[in-house]
C-alpha cells in the first residue's frame, strides 16, 4: 500500500511588536492535521519579547526593514516548503483542516504552471456590537475575487514557484503590498477564494474609528488605482502600526490632497485626477449594489444576489461611458474636498481640543 505524504507548507508572519498576538496565532498552527509546516517569522525590528515567543514555539525568524513587503519577502527567502502562505500575527483559525483544504483546493485548480493562488474570506473578532451591518458587508466582500476586494488579513497560498514569478512583494512603500500583489496574480495566473475562513482582529477599525479609517482606505485605494503615488509618499501617518493606532484624524489627508491640487496637479491636473477617480468609482458601482443584497440578507437568503446580478447584466453596461465619468469625478471632488474635508477639519479641532483639555487636567492632578 502506498501513503502519500501530506503537502509541505511555508507560513510566512511578518510582525512588529506582536509578542501578544504571535502565541494564539502560533497554538492555532500547532493544530493543523494532514499537512506539514513550517513557520517563518518575518520581523520589522520588535522591541518587545516577539522573538523570545517565535523561539519557544521553535519557528525561523528573520530580522529586517519595517514593511510588510519586505518582511514577508525576506521570509519567503527561508522558505523550503512547496507552498507558501501569508498569514498577519493577529490572525486566527478555529478549523484544524483548513490549511490542508486549502493546499488541496490550489492544486484542483492548478494549471500546467502552477499559476494559482488563493486567498479565504474573513470574520472580524470584535469586541463591540456597533457597525455590525458594515462589518457584514466587509466580511461578504472579502469572499468575492474582484479587483481590490483581497487585502493581507485574508492571507495568501501560492506555489513557491509562483511567488518567485511574480517577483515577490512590493517593497517600495510599507503598505498596499497585498493589492499589487494580487493585480500580478490576477493578470498572469488566477486567484480563488479558498474553502473556509480566516478570523482577524478589528482592532485597527475599533481604534482608529470605522468610519474614519474606510474614508482613508477608499481614498487610498482610489489614489492608487490612477496612479498618484505622491499622495502616500507625502501622506502624514497613512500607515501607523496596529499597536500606535488611535483616534484617526482624517483632516491632514484632505489638506495634504488641497496642497496637491495647488502645487502639484495644477488645475488641468486636478480635472485629470478627479476624471480618473470617477471612473474608478463607476467601474466599482457594484459594491453599492452588493451593499444592498447584504443588507437585505435576512429576507434574500444566503448566498443570493440580485442586486449585484442587476448591476452587472444592466446597470453596469449601460453606464460604461466617458461623460458619466466625468460627472462622477465631478461629485466625487465636492463629496470629498468640499463637504468631507471641512466637516473633518471641524471634527479633528474639536477632539483636539478635547485632548488637550484633558491633557491638562491630568498634570494638573
Amino acid at each position: 500500500m502506498s501513503h502519500t505524504l501530506p503537502p509541505f507548507l511555508s507560513i510566512i508572519i511578518p510582525t512588529l511588536n506582536e509578542a501578544d498576538n504571535l502565541p494564539a496565532l502560533l497554538d492555532d498552527l500547532t493544530k493543523q492535521q494532514n499537512i506539514s509546516l513550517e513557520i517563518i517569522i518575518g520581523d520589522g525590528g520588535s522591541s518587545d519579547a516577539t522573538r523570545s515567543v517565535a523561539e519557544a514555539y521553535g519557528t525561523g525568524f528573520v530580522t529586517t526593514r519595517v514593511g510588510r513587503g519586505a518582511q514577508m519577502n525576506a521570509g519567503a527567502e527561508r522558505a523550503s516548503g512547496d507552498y507558501v502562505l501569508f498569514l498577519h500575527a493577529d490572525t486566527r483559525i478555529d478549523d484544524p483542516c483548513l490549511l490542508s483544504n486549502a493546499v488541496r483546493a490550489v492544486l484542483s485548480e492548478r494549471c500546467g504552471d502552477g499559476v494559482v493562488a488563493g486567498h479565504f474570506s474573513l470574520r472580524f473578532m470584535r469586541s463591540t456590537k456597533r457597525n455590525a451591518m458594515a462589518y457584514r458587508y466587509i466580511e461578504e466582500k472579502s469572499a468575492f475575487n474582484r479587483i481590490n476586494t483581497t487585502n493581507g488579513d485574508q492571507g495568501l497560498l501560492l506555489v513557491k514557484g509562483f511567488f518567485r514569478q511574480l517577483g515577490g512583494f512590493d517593497e517600495s512603500m510599507p503598505f498596499l503590498e497585498d493589492q499589487r500583489i494580487a493585480e500580478k496574480i490576477r493578470s498572469q495566473g488566477k486567484l480563488i477564494t479558498l474553502p473556509g475562513c480566516l478570523k482577524t482582529s478589528a482592532r485597527r477599525f475599533e481604534a482608529e474609528g470605522f468610519h474614519r479609517r474606510y474614508i482613508l482606505m477608499s481614498m487610498m485605494m482610489g489614489l492608487h488605482s490612477v496612479g498618484e503615488e505622491a499622495f502616500f509618499t507625502r501622506a502624514p501617518e497613512v500607515y501607523r502600526v496596529q499597536q500606535d493606532t488611535g483616534t484617526l484624524f482624517l483632516s491632514p489627508f484632505f489638506h495634504l490632497v488641497w496642497r496637491l491640487m495647488r502645487d502639484e496637479w495644477g488645475g488641468i491636473g486636478s480635472i485629470r485626477i478627479f476624471y480618473l477617480l470617477g471612473r474608478y468609482i463607476r467601474q466599482n458601482s457594484w459594491q453599492m449594489f452588493f451593499f444592498i443584497d447584504v443588507w437585505l440578507r435576512p429576507l434574500l437568503g444566503a448566498g443570493r444576489y440580485p442586486f449585484l446580478k442587476f448591476h452587472d447584466r444592466v446597470f453596469g453596461p449601460c453606464t460604461n461611458f466617458k461623460v458619466l465619468d466625468a460627472v462622477t469625478g465631478m461629485i466625487c471632488c465636492i463629496w470629498f474636498m468640499g463637504i468631507l474635508a471641512p466637516f473633518f477639519w471641524f471634527l479633528d479641532q474639536g477632539y483636539r481640543m478635547l485632548q488637550e483639555r484633558s491633557t491638562g487636567n491630568s498634570a494638573r492632578i
